[in-house]
């Protein structure tokens, strides 16, 4: 019997068990008993290459069909999602890029159906509503038009296109030296990336704003500063050909004068960079160790501040540490089945990490940290596929499951699942590191701050 027949028939004959434990009507969560029946692969390339392959498929098969890019998020149990349908998101389709690319790499679709899928793609961003260059958190995938994150958040995102860009660069790269289609490709890029007004997001000072609204203006009056997950966006303004911020605008504002070195440790591990701007935690959730380097490669990057190898490398130890220490004495956790991050979670989508756990596992914690901690996150993905496959869907790992809570859900996040497949790649052979890092305008921009880094592994 086949994996997805037999996924199928598991879920007809427990569907009169599912019920719903919701936050609001607008957030329902399916709750049921997880089933413990083993799939068998004891290869583990196979095994990564079959994660790869659903996460993959979320971007390709499960885009939205207009634009191509990646919805928001897909909910299997079909309960009405908090976005509306056709909610595209900007970042999330940054991640989805590279998680395409892999599907070329791993032979699961061919160069040809990638070109023709990104023309599609770019096209459409071209078209789409830009605020100063900038791109906003959500777009409708059939109009182009915005789409409001919030009341306030109905402009230009600037994280959010630092995400896609680092994707759109890196897919520029792949078909940089290719056929005549495949430069024009390029070409349409890079005119993407010139637009964007990095500097104007300044609003003149030293430090790079993160939202702003043509009819809220500055209001949501969000400088982004201390470390998080935007390293990329400030490597960006320093790399663009067009619309660069000066050093003063990374040291000043990112780095807050040196502020953001932090001497502390936690579960024995050097912190490196101080975690508590925003969010008073000694440590982030793990996607701020991912999302800023699907591309950037944090191998062998150095700055004043921080060795961010050993900056990632130690934030992932400290998920894997508390997962094995389990000071809540939380129902499964232990050296296969860690890692927290921001996701669903038994009522709602909460920001998990260690000093703020609330049992609560997302997958997407440990199977993107794969280039930090391999052996860590070999054994939790070999868990999930053997024992725990009632948490595996059509697109990989559901997003979150709690075997405290006895919950999970059927639900993915595209800004969840994208990652996956792109830094599993980036484990096995580099290759979205070597692509993005290749690019002359963010060595440029690296240089300009004063990183030293490597091209390649």
């Amino acid at each position: 019997m086949s994996f997805s027949i037999k996924k199928t028939l598991i879920f007809l004959l427990l569907l009169p068990l599912i019920y719903f434990n919701c936050k609001d009507e607008k957030d329902k969560i399916v709750k049921r008993e997880p089933i413990k029946k083993p799939l068998v692969i004891n290869d583990d390339e196979a095994l990564l290459d079959l994660a790869q392959k659903q996460t993959f498929n979320y971007f390709w098969d499960g885009a939205e069909p207009n634009s191509g890019l990646a919805p928001e998020r897909l909910h299997i149990d079909n309960v009405y999602p908090t976005s509306p349908k056709y909610t595209v998101t900007t970042g999330g389709s940054g991640f989805g890029m590279m998680a395409i690319l892999v599907g070329v790499k791993r032979g699961f679709i061919t160069r040809e159906q990638a070109l023709r899928r990104f023309v599609k793609m770019v096209g459409f961003l071209e078209n789409a509503d830009r605020f100063h260059g900038a791109w906003p958190h959500w777009l409708d995938g059939q109009t182009g038009k915005m789409m409001p994150f919030s009341k306030k958040d109905n402009g230009g995102d600037l994280v959010e296109t630092a995400f896609l860009v680092q994707g759109l660069l890196t897919v520029a790269e792949y078909f940089k030296n290719g056929n005549e289609e495949e430069q024009k490709l390029v070409e349409k890029i890079d005119k993407l990336w010139h637009d964007v007004e990095w500097d104007w997001y300044t609003k003149g000072e030293d430090v790079l704003y993160w939202h702003w609204s043509p009819e809220y203006n500055w209001d949501m009056n969000f400088p982004v500063g201390g470390y998080n997950e935007c390293l990329i966006m400030y490597v960006l303004a320093a790399s663009s050909p067009t619309h660069a911020v000066n050093e003063a605008v990374y040291h000043k504002g990112w780095a807050r004068d040196g502020d953001i070195v932090s001497n502390e440790t936690y579960y024995g591990e050097d912190l490196i960079l101080d975690y508590y701007e925003h969010d008073k935690s000694p440590v982030g959730p793990m996607f701020w160790a991912h999302y800023s380097y699907t591309g950037l490669n944090p191998k062998g990057l150095s700055d004043t501040y921080a060795d961010y190898w050993k900056l990632v490398q130690n934030q992932a130890k400290i998920h894997y540490k508390h997962a094995v220490a389990n000071p809540k004495n939380y129902k499964g956790y232990g050296d296969s089945i860690w890692g927290l991050t921001s996701s669903y979670s038994v009522k709602g989508y909460k920001g998990h990490r260690p000093d703020k756990d609330l049992g609560v596992i997302a997958p997407t914690a440990a199977l993107s940290s794969f280039p930090y901690t391999p052996k860590e996150s070999m054994q939790m993905l070999k868990k999930l596929y053997k024992d725990h496959d009632s948490l595996i869907g059509k697109y990989g790992p559901y997003d979150a499951f709690s075997f405290e809570h006895n919950w999970y859900t059927q639900r993915y996040l595209a800004i969840d699942q994208g990652p996956i497949p792109v830094m599993i790649e980036n484990y096995r052979s580099g290759m979205l590191w070597n692509l993005f890092m290749a690019n002359k305008d963010i060595q440029k921009g690296l240089n300009k701050l004063g990183f030293t880094y490597s091209k390649d592994e």
